[in-house]
């Protein structure tokens, strides 16, 4: 028996080690697919970065620089003054755009992860009658354009006395986005039942639940809501447009708007430079949490 044992012992690592080199040298040669794959992606993202590189190199060229045929690609002479140029209180008054565009901003962000995440552990764990067709209304108001409630709302803040304050621009980030909300209750609906009745069994209330267990369990999710608040925000220009008419109260998109209106054909390379500035806490912000993203797709998608 022991005679027998070794013997399929044998013929099985002899099988292993001729197969060896067969699976070392399909690594080897490589997929043809991935490799069709990689510079696709590759070309891509060249594609992608053409237009920030030259962003960056036009900030730092003077005016006739930028106008030259054929361009160059790098300056001759690197004009730091530029952006100081660019930024000051008679363009972009950086000191007053920067502090408003902030403000709306953290409120906004603030306010859309609170209440998207109370509406999406409502819908998620609240047993309730009408609970799916509540949920259905609620993302049928994601086919509605902008453009539709538009005049109303702005019909509304009028008489709410609202136009020309932040509160137009803060107060719907407070009222719950239905896209986070979807996303905050795939994710607690994905957490099991018998952890919250463990809490409960310690004496545990609901808004307890909420804030000591669920909310510290969906990181990824509040991380994506933020991030995607925080991009809205900072780049929104049509609405600080439609409520904001103090040039006290600008934002940094109303401002570069502005600038480029004013001195967009003249000073190219100034306002490639306050467009650069402005993208800066986007791109870092993106850098940082990019991570997010694919974790938030993982866990969204699991139970319904």
């Amino acid at each position: 028996m022991s005679i027998a044992n070794s013997d399929i012992t044998d013929r099985s690592y002899s099988l292993q080690s001729a197969s060896q080199p067969r699976r070392m040298g399909k690594k080897s040669t490589g997929n043809p697919t991935h490799w069709i794959t990689y510079a696709l992606l590759i070309g891509g993202a060249i594609a992608m970065l053409v237009p920030f590189v030259s962003m960056i190199a036009s900030s730092l060229k003077t005016d006739p620089e930028i106008q030259q045929v054929p361009p160059t690609i790098l300056p001759r002479t690197i004009q730091w003054h530029n952006y100081p140029d660019a930024l000051g209180q008679d363009k972009m008054d950086l000191g007053q755009t920067l502090p408003n565009t902030v403000v709306i901003t953290f409120f906004c962000v603030l306010g859309q992860v609170i209440s998207s995440s109370l509406v999406g552990f409502g819908f998620a764990r609240f047993r309730f009658r009408g609970r799916n067709a509540l949920f259905l209304i609620m993302l049928s108001t994601m086919m509605l354009p902008a453009q539709v409630t538009m005049i109303p709302l702005f019909v509304l803040f009028r008489r709410l006395g609202w136009i020309d304050t932040f509160l137009p621009l803060i107060v719907p980030s407070w009222l719950a986005g239905p896209f986070f909300v979807f996303m905050f209750r795939q994710f607690f609906a994905a957490i099991p039942e018998e952890l919250m009745e463990a809490a409960r069994i310690d004496g545990a209330g609901t808004l307890r639940i909420f804030w000591q267990i669920m909310m510290p369990l969906c990181g990824p999710v509040i991380a994506i809501t933020a991030i995607y608040t925080f991009m809205n925000t900072w780049n929104d220009f049509l609405n600080p447009l439609i409520y904001l008419n103090s040039p006290e109260n600008r934002t940094l998109a109303l401002a570069l708007a502005s600038f480029n209106g004013q001195y967009g054909v003249s000073h190219v390379n100034q306002l490639m430079a306050a467009s650069f500035v402005t993208m800066i806490p986007c791109l870092l912000l993106f850098a940082a949490a990019q991570r997010y993203f694919v974790e938030n797709i993982a866990m969204t998608g699991g139970k319904s």
